[in-house]
């Protein structure tokens, strides 16, 4: 159950007492104008002037406008879950990832990104998909949405078949690592990848009920930009 309100001396709206209340819901706003600022190689930054309500002072923001991105967690017959070892300048890091890229290929269908990626990063493919959760990674800066599927069944791409990694991804170091072991190194601080951390999170919260209340790989993902009002 839940309980919405702040402590203070002003009291605050209560949406609901049920959990069944607590979903995110678009809210569209009276949008000014839009200019990008900045064109990058991958994606740009867009500056939005908007009214938060009729007749309000307009406000302005800068932010990420971003393709979208699918990430996935692996899992093999022994339940334990694929890592990769990457690194990643901005931080300047190592990281341990699970299998993830950009949806930058027009109109290509969500799942089959995501099994691109896997057989690209992996050398994977797999027989089973089904969605674990889906994601803001920033919400306040960017408009990236991300998908983390649960990838099972899987099998080996052929070798004459296989991604030619390059660049940052020819370091790529392979784990696999039992799935509550895993969910014991996010809680640690050991994890910090956010397609890694909410992934495996959400894998073993799943795994509990033998992953039955996963939605199919299909499943609509309304909240992903190209399929929301601008």
């Amino acid at each position: 159950m839940a309980h919405l309100g702040a402590p203070g001396a002003r009291e605050q709206p209560v949406v609901g007492s049920s959990s069944a209340n607590i979903a995110d819901e678009e809210s569209i706003r009276t949008l000014h104008s839009k200019s990008t600022v900045y064109q990058g190689r991958i994606w740009d930054v867009v500056s939005d002037t908007f009214s938060l309500t009729p007749g309000s002072t307009p406000l302005t923001r800068d932010y990420i406008e971003h393709p979208g991105a699918v990430a996935v967690v692996v899992l093999n017959e022994q339940n334990q879950v694929l890592l990769l070892r990457q690194y990643r300048h901005p931080v300047q890091m190592n990281l341990w990832e699970v299998p993830a890229g950009l949806l930058d290929i027009d109109g290509e269908d969500f799942v089959v990104g995501a099994a691109r990626e896997l057989a690209e990063e992996a050398d994977l493919v797999a027989a089973q998909w089904h969605v674990l959760t889906d994601f803001f990674n920033s919400p306040g800066s960017s408009s990236e949405a991300i998908r983390i599927y649960l990838a099972r069944g899987i099998s080996f791409v052929p070798e004459d078949q296989r991604h030619v990694r390059t660049e940052e991804e020819a370091e790529i170091k392979f784990a696999w690592v039992d799935l509550e072991e895993a969910a014991a190194a996010v809680l640690g601080g050991r994890v910090h990848n956010p397609s890694a951390v909410v992934g495996i999170l959400a894998a073993a919260q799943a795994a509990r009920s033998d992953f039955a209340s996963l939605r199919p790989g299909n499943a609509p993902w309304p909240e992903h930009p190209s399929n929301r009002q601008r």
